[in-house]
């Protein structure tokens, strides 16, 4: 069973999060505001899905461990 946790960096953690504030919940390293950009977005959600994937999220907030 995979674990998803937060980045150890906790630098970027914060700079996402406040990221996230300015955005209104969108992956601040995304341009595009569609639904599938808010985070957690959907590119992790289905790398979260495949029980091969371990890593993080684009932006680096998030980190999928198996």
């Amino acid at each position: 069973m995979s674990k998803i946790r937060y980045n150890e960096n906790k630098d970027i953690v914060n700079r996402i999060k406040e990221g996230l504030k300015k955005t209104g919940g969108y992956c601040p390293c995304k341009r595009e505001r569609v639904e599938e950009n808010k985070c957690m977005c959907k590119e992790f959600k289905e790398q979260v899905a495949d029980d091969k994937f371990e890593g993080y999220c684009h932006c680096m907030l998030y980190y999928k461990e198996k």
